[in-house]
């Protein structure tokens, strides 16, 4: 991967190792634990707050709620089996 999107990488390794290796107190953990209703909860809710920051204007706050919304769709990819690679093969097939 790109050098500027490893941490996405780094990221996913971190997600994919709290499912196999659950540590408490982890806020993935308990994603996990919920399961698909309230990941795919989660990531409604972190859209519209994206939605929202953009109409603010605010780049800062649209900034940090991407962030948030990557993250949950991480913990999606995690949870369903789906990896960078597979993400990256369906964005290069729409190019």
């Amino acid at each position: 991967m790109i050098e500027p999107f490893s941490i996405l990488e780094e990221v996913y390794q971190v997600v994919s190792d709290r499912k196999i290796n659950p540590k408490e107190g982890s806020y993935t953990n308990y994603l996990f634990n919920e399961g698909i209703d309230k990941i795919c909860k989660k990531i409604g809710e972190e859209a519209a707050e994206v939605i929202i920051g953009a109409k603010n204007n605010n780049h800062d706050e649209i900034r940090y709620e991407i962030a948030d919304l990557v993250y949950h769709l991480i913990v999606l990819m995690v949870d369903r089996g789906l990896t960078w690679d597979d993400i990256c093969q369906e964005l290069r097939k729409r190019r």
